[in-house]
């Protein structure tokens, strides 16, 4: 074998190892990544999770809004993705204890009775508004002391939340936005920032705040991150004591 020929072959081998490496580096890299994502959504390979759906407001009882069919569908691929199995229940149907499977639960309290449950049960620092009516109490939020108002097509708010169970117990996501195009949104932000959320926060709980900007012109792609405000969401209230009240109307 002369000298040319040697070369050839060690440059056909050095060229067989380096793809041979960035195959399995590239391949590492992907498995801890979809492990991240499983351990982050609750979903080990073949588990078995829920999606609640809500209503459409103002709709018949069974009836969904376009964005929220989008915003199912979204979620319907992460979960194919950790090779997960999906079962899809309405809000009324919903009844099964907390953490027995990983739960994503779609819409506001007041189309989606289960998230009003968990609201209820998990973030008493949470209210909102049940106005039905056009103005500027419709589905408001108060989280704290502070009011959330909606404008419709312009600033449209979202509660992204994580409520973890303990030992191993399965999360629910909680995603509750003002509009269905919230809705939308909430989940689309997940979708796309899952690994950071994994990063900051790994196994705990969270509710975030967020903004759909000018929802009319850009749909649910423009979002802001407003708070976290898990503190706030998951502390009751102070409670109000009639005495003061009275006391501050006479002053």
């Amino acid at each position: 074998m002369n000298d040319d020929v040697r070369n050839i072959a060690l440059g056909l081998i050095a060229s067989a190892l380096s793809a041979a490496l960035g195959w399995l580096a590239r391949t590492a890299v992907w498995r801890r990544r979809l492990r991240r994502k499983r351990n982050f959504f609750g979903l080990p390979p073949n588990a078995e999770c829920v999606l609640v759906v809500n209503r459409k407001v103002a709709g018949p009882e069974s009836s969904v809004s376009r964005e929220d069919v989008f915003a199912l569908l979204e979620l319907s691929a992460l979960i194919q993705e950790c090779g997960a199995h999906a079962e899809v229940l309405t809000h009324d149907g919903a009844r099964q204890g907390f953490g027995e499977r990983a739960e994503f639960c779609l819409g506001g309290p007041v189309s989606n009775r289960r998230t009003a449950a968990h609201i209820a049960a998990m973030l008493p620092g949470i209210s909102v508004s049940a106005e039905a009516g056009p103005g500027p109490g419709q589905a408001a939020f108060r989280i704290g002391g502070e009011h959330y108002p909606m404008v419709r097509g312009q600033s449209e708010h979202v509660l992204l939340a994580r409520l973890a169970g303990s030992g191993g117990q399965r999360p629910v996501f909680l995603i509750c936005g003002q509009r269905s195009v919230a809705n939308q949104a909430g989940t689309r932000y997940l979708a796309r920032h899952h690994d950071r959320l994994h990063r900051r926060y790994g196994g705990d709980s969270f509710v975030l705040l967020l903004r759909v900007v000018n929802s009319a012109a850009y749909g649910p792609d423009v979002v802001e991150p407003i708070a976290d405000v898990t503190a706030l969401a998951t502390t009751a209230p102070a409670p109000v004591v009639s005495g003061e009240g009275e006391r501050e109307g006479r002053g």
